[in-house]
């Protein structure tokens, strides 16, 4: 099922639950929003220019691992999609939280509604408690970390657009969410769009 481009993977990982386990506790949140990357043919992506020491995760091989710091704070998570030695994943833009709530809230801040635990990547990479570490993590092994199919999102509540923050090909319509679901993040356009 990952072993496929982003852009088709994306829709399909709404609904899944994405679940860390530490000594504190375990955090699973169901995913609600996604947006897909598609490696060297897309602009956007980390990708874009090859392998780096940074995204060669993204080359390997699908349902792992890709963590980044975005703005030098916030650690962003993706699903590693589509075959071996061509990048491909599916940023992880927001969830609910299902299991650890009171756990992801002690991460988040203890005034974070249960809307917000994990609304935006770096909100959802911090209420699961994903860092630098975690980059290249097996989500399929059964380990610490673990992506599950969950209940099949209607096709009809699945609603796709522009993507969000990117300052290239930012209207590809690439992102993912389910409509009206409180948990999902607002559309903001980067300033440096082009």
């Amino acid at each position: 099922m990952l072993r496929r481009p982003a852009r088709e993977v994306a829709p399909d990982l709404l609904g899944w639950t994405l679940s860390h386990t530490t000594d504190e506790g375990t955090v699973s949140v169901v995913l609600t929003e996604v947006e897909a990357y598609m490696g060297e043919d897309d602009p956007a992506s980390h990708a874009s220019r090859g392998p780096t020491p940074r995204n060669l995760v993204m080359f390997g091989r699908a349902g792992h691992l890709y963590t980044y710091l975005s703005y030098g704070m916030h650690w962003c998570c993706n699903v590693v999609t589509g075959e071996d030695g061509h990048a491909s994943a599916v940023l992880l833009r927001a969830g609910r939280v299902v299991e650890g709530a009171d756990l992801a809230r002690q991460r988040r801040g203890e005034r974070t509604t249960d809307r917000s635990l994990a609304r935006g990547p770096g909100c959802l990479g911090q209420a699961l408690g994903l860092h630098r570490e975690h980059n290249g993590a097996d989500l399929v092994a059964g380990g610490t970390l673990r992506l599950r199919p969950g209940d099949r999102v209607d096709p009809s509540r699945i609603a796709s657009g522009h993507r969000v923050g990117v300052s290239v090909a930012h209207d590809v319509p690439w992102r993912f969410w389910v409509e009206g679901d409180p948990t999902v993040s607002a559309y903001k356009r980067s300033p440096r769009a082009q």
